[in-house]
């Protein structure tokens, strides 16, 4: 029973850890800019406690952009589950983006600059997490549109590609420009998946 608790409080202190890392990242803040003691300061613990969680700070880095990646996969099966209750595929899929935007800005932060970032083993992992993502998103488009694996794929990964970038261009505005992002950002989509009909229909 005792090793129980001792495992549920072990995961508990993890979860402070990575919330206050998550917690202090901002527009003017990066990740790689954090230092140890901070975040164990952050968390309420001592620097020495954080060594029991993690082996560095590039570790925690890691276990962050893991963690961004398996929330993004969890934001499309959300969509998913509202797609199947009528409406707009692409509609409700950019609206749940940004809604994911508003509450989560720091997890898209870590992942938009650790993919550019001067880590490899940084830059490996959101490839990694990012190419998950597009997969999910092609095995969808394949089923759903009824489109060749090939198709599927382009529209998967310029899809992800255009989404992205209005999440970078959506972290520090406001709502109104906000809303005229998702605006362009749902017809681009449209006009994308348009052209992937005609093209799959075609091969």
């Amino acid at each position: 029973m005792m090793s129980g608790i001792r495992a549920q409080q072990k995961e508990k202190t993890r979860r402070q850890i990575i919330d206050a890392a998550l917690g202090q990242l901002s527009a003017e803040r990066s990740f790689s800019s954090l230092s140890l003691r901070e975040v164990a300061k952050e968390a309420g613990l001592a620097p020495t406690s954080f060594y029991r969680h993690f082996s560095d700070m590039d570790e925690l880095g890691l276990t962050l952009v893991d963690e961004a990646g398996l929330t993004l996969r969890q934001l499309m099966r959300q969509a998913r589950q509202r797609i199947e209750k009528g409406g707009s595929v692409v509609k409700i899929s950019v609206v749940t983006f940004m809604e994911f935007l508003e509450n989560n800005g720091n997890i898209f932060r870590l992942l938009l600059r650790e993919r550019s970032g001067t880590s490899a083993a940084f830059r490996a992992a959101v490839s990694r997490e990012i190419r998950y993502f597009t997969l999910e998103l092609c095995d969808y488009l394949q089923h759903a549109n009824k489109l060749n694996a090939e198709v599927a794929y382009l529209q998967a990964n310029a899809a992800v590609v255009i989404v992205f970038s209005a999440g970078a261009d959506a972290l520090d505005v406001d709502k109104k420009e906000r809303d005229d992002l998702a605006q362009r950002t749902i017809l681009q989509l449209r006009i994308l998946a348009r052209g992937a009909l005609a093209m799959s229909s075609k091969a």
